[in-house]
């Protein structure tokens, strides 16, 4: 499945905002930490920052990447938009700005962490979770590109 990526407006802070909420919900591991409304706000924050990317489908926003600088800060999509080639499309956008991009997955979501390694982003450390207001262990993760790698 294709998306329509286009930069994000004040107006999809709900819809991201959802897709998040929803994330921390589904998976049990996952502390819940914000209300649905504390996440909508947060997302548009990074709206207002310049930093979010949607992917666009007939069934509206499904996903968004948030990227600060080289720091890739959230890429989540609904349920029903993975394993669509939809985080791909969002990622290779991310890619084709950056010479190199990094970002932390939680250890647990290891269906995150399987997408990132084939995506060519390589583990560089791991953390026990103290410096994430999840407290879960992380895993940094680097991508670099070929004329970055090769230098």
């Amino acid at each position: 499945m294709t998306a329509h990526l286009r930069p994000a407006r004040s107006t999809d802070a709900g819809r991201t905002g959802e897709i998040l909420h929803g994330f921390a919900q589904e998976n049990p591991w996952m502390p819940k930490l914000h209300s649905c409304a504390e996440t909508i706000a947060f997302c548009g924050w990074m709206i207002d920052q310049g930093w979010v990317t949607v992917a666009e489908t007939e069934d509206g926003v499904v996903g968004f990447l948030a990227l600060n600088g080289q720091d890739i800060h959230s890429l989540y999509l609904t349920e029903a938009a993975r394993g669509q080639g939809i985080g791909c499309q969002l990622l290779q956008n991310a890619k084709s700005s950056q010479p190199s991009l990094s970002l932390f997955a939680f250890q647990a979501n290891g269906r995150a962490c399987r997408f990132y390694e084939r995506n060519g982003f390589t583990e560089v450390a791991r953390s026990d979770g103290a410096d994430n207001d999840e407290n879960l262990p992380d895993i940094k993760y680097v991508w670099r590109s070929e004329e970055a790698a090769h230098g």
